[in-house]
């Protein structure tokens, strides 16, 4: 094509108002297109960090509960054991008078077996025995009551021998009247019979109760004092 006024060439090329401005347009889009795949990259990127992230964060929120577990059965367990410690203490409380009313019972059996002892040693002999019942006796008296007793056996052991004299004593019951400390009392309930050839076989009964004072002596219980508490004779009596 040729200028219509010169008619020179036009170069097309030379005009860079003309085709210069479609040959800069591929490079702007070489430039979006850089970007984008630096935008994916970045994104891609920042996936891959987040899904890092979160798997490293997975543990922690898993263990999460497996802490909590752990401090509710370490709470279960003191709870139950608080419960039994508890448990063992009530039952304990509530054994504590039974045991002590048990240990009374055993005291106070001791004791009235020890004084119906006492009173049958005391007051069953023969003619034969009489000499040696106070040294039998001793077992259960206290000192002053056994030198009383034994002043009281020689007093009338001659005359006992010489009458034949036979003396008998059931005992019918016992029972501990007062218990306090190493002191108590018991009341003994006999049925004594009393033979002899003054007597002509007729015998001499009596209901005789007695009263003992005990107190402990170490490891056993001895008598200081017995006052008979009821005497009621009982000896039958020949019409005539």
């Amino acid at each position: 094509m040729t200028d219509a006024s010169s008619g020179a060439p036009i170069d097309r090329q030379a005009d860079p108002a003309g085709e210069a401005t479609p040959e800069s347009e591929p490079a702007g889009d070489a430039t979006g297109a850089d970007a984008d795949v630096d935008a994916a990259a970045e994104a891609e990127a920042e996936a891959e960090a987040e899904a890092d992230t979160g798997e490293q964060d997975q543990p922690q929120a898993a263990g999460t509960p497996v802490r909590r577990r752990g401090i509710g059965v370490r709470v279960a367990v003191a709870v139950s054991a608080a419960a039994f410690i508890g448990a063992a203490a009530f039952a304990g409380a509530a054994a504590q008078p039974y045991l002590r009313d048990r240990a009374e019972v055993a005291i106070k059996l001791d004791i009235a077996r020890t004084a119906a002892r006492a009173i049958h040693t005391l007051w069953n002999y023969t003619p034969e025995n009489m000499d040696s019942l106070p040294d039998r006796a001793a077992v259960y008296l206290s000192g002053d009551l056994e030198a009383q007793y034994r002043k009281f056996i020689d007093a009338i052991a001659d005359s006992n021998k010489q009458a034949r004299v036979t003396d008998t004593t059931e005992i019918v019951g016992a029972a501990v009247e007062t218990l306090d400390g190493p002191e108590a009392t018991v009341i003994v309930y006999t049925n004594t019979t009393a033979t002899s050839e003054l007597s002509r076989s007729i015998p001499q009964i009596k209901y005789l109760t007695y009263r003992l004072y005990m107190k402990r002596d170490q490891n056993r219980w001895v008598v200081t004092r017995m006052p008979t508490i009821t005497s009621l004779d009982l000896t039958p009596r020949l019409q005539g």
